[in-house]
């Protein structure tokens, strides 16, 4: 549906979903149940378990062991010998490197998949008409986000409260400037991507203000999952490592094969007899193919991954963790990397006196308390339990609110908010308007 071509009535009708409450728990586990997660699907091309390990196959080296495999059973049936042993170890050591492989490729992708749950991002939505926070794969169309400024837009959705929103969507529309949005207006139904200023896009960030959004479209029917549809039939590139294991397996297996041909030909030269001269230079290729290579590579990649998982980093593809050993400097941001996000109040100043935080909820001073409820009303923040959800300076000071003896919901009840100008970088400050005192002050 074209969405920004659309009435917020006309909206929240087709959503069947109220703007001013969000969906109920019920009926968001419904949708969730119905339409599946908020996520992107990822073919990893592997499979179930009979598909993993016929790719175990796709090695010239195995291949050539089970050459040899086949010449053995056919040399001891031809000469009636029934004599079948060396076939069965052959293919036995095969079987039991592939199942080894296996096995260790799903290790490490269990502990993949244990990351991603930590590093999952949220979301701040309205259930039942209640700020949530909720793992983002778990919005649905119809929730009602909430959005300031630095939040990951996890779906599409169509805005109907804006502060002076500003988005960054270059990973969906290309444009690196910032797209500027509205609640207003009904825009032609064919205004490209770019241009569709009453929508926000998932994949994208917001890089100021703040607002609310309905969601449109998740997973793989966003503008992002569009995107991902066409990714799908784009080719994995080998990694260094699987390029210069395929190129060193062809180089031996080419060698070996020339050196049992050679010692075929001697054999035959020497009365040892077709049979019993292709039998020797079987075994001669059997001893000389290194078999467990695979293996001890995997083996060796998932150690590495496994390790790595303890530390907290997450390893896409098995064999890139030896790229990985080639990378001599890591550039990340600090906060959420080497801090955990939350702040706390230490000191409180107004008017030329200075207080301890946890001396506040004892010191008898007005301005003290002025300088407390500011903090509490001109703030987007919110507490739920052990919860914080909102910017860690907002948390903050709605912690030191309530250790100070107050509560920042009464407030906000007492003094609702009358508008509001968001934080941004040029004005440096944010700003909210509220009756107190009988009087209208701007905090």
């Amino acid at each position: 549906m074209k969405w920004w071509h659309m009435s917020l009535s006309e909206v929240g009708k087709a959503l069947r979903t109220s703007l001013n409450a969000g969906l109920s728990p019920e009926q968001a586990a419904k949708r969730l149940a119905e339409h599946g997660k908020n996520r992107l699907e990822q073919d990893s091309g592997k499979g179930g378990f009979l598909r993993r390990f016929l790719a175990q196959f796709n090695d010239f080296m195995v291949l050539l062991l089970l050459g040899a495999a086949a010449v053995s059973f056919a040399v001891s049936y031809w000469n009636g010998e029934n004599d079948f042993v060396d076939s069965a170890i052959i293919i036995g050591i095969v079987v039991l490197n592939s199942l080894l492989g296996v096995i260790q490729e799903s290790r490490a992708e269990k502990a993949l998949e244990a990351l991603k749950e930590l590093s999952a991002p949220k979301a701040r939505v309205l259930r039942g008409g209640q700020e949530k926070e909720i793992p983002a794969e778990d919005v649905v169309q119809g929730d009602v986000l909430l959005l300031h400024a630095g939040d990951y837009i996890c779906a599409d959705g169509r805005i109907f409260e804006n502060h002076g929103m500003k988005t960054e969507e270059s990973a969906i529309t290309g444009e690196s400037l910032a797209a500027e949005k509205e609640e207003k207006g009904l825009l032609p139904e064919e205004t490209p991507l770019g241009d569709r200023k009453n929508m926000v896009l998932s994949g994208s960030y917001l890089l100021s203000g703040a607002g609310k959004a309905v969601v449109t479209a998740t997973g793989m029917d966003t503008e992002m999952g569009k995107i991902a549809h066409l990714m799908e039939s784009a080719q994995e590139k080998a990694t260094p490592l699987q390029r210069s294991l395929d190129d060193f397996s062809k180089k031996l297996s080419i060698i070996i094969l020339a050196v049992c041909a050679v010692v075929f030909a001697l054999g035959v030269w020497r009365g040892m007899g077709i049979g019993g001269a292709l039998m020797f230079a079987v075994a001669l290729a059997v001893a000389a193919i290194p078999e467990a290579l695979s293996s001890i590579v995997t083996i060796g990649l998932a150690i590495g991954t496994q390790k790595m998982a303890k530390e907290n980093a997450i390893i896409k593809n098995l064999r890139a963790v030896e790229s990985l050993g080639c990378v001599s400097v890591i550039c990340s941001d600090k906060t959420g990397t080497l801090t955990q996000n939350r702040m706390t109040v230490q000191k409180a100043f107004a008017d030329g006196y200075e207080w301890d935080a946890n001396e506040a909820g004892t010191a008898d001073s007005g301005i003290l308390r002025e300088v407390i409820t500011a903090g509490a009303l001109c703030n987007d923040g919110s507490l739920r339990g052990e919860t914080q959800i909102g910017d860690p300076t907002e948390t903050a000071l709605l912690t030191f609110c309530r250790q100070s003896g107050g509560n920042e919901e009464e407030l906000r009840k007492m003094h609702p908010r009358l508008g509001e100008l968001p934080f941004d970088s040029d004005r440096k400050l944010m700003s909210t308007l509220h009756e107190i005192g009988g009087r209208a002050l701007l905090l």
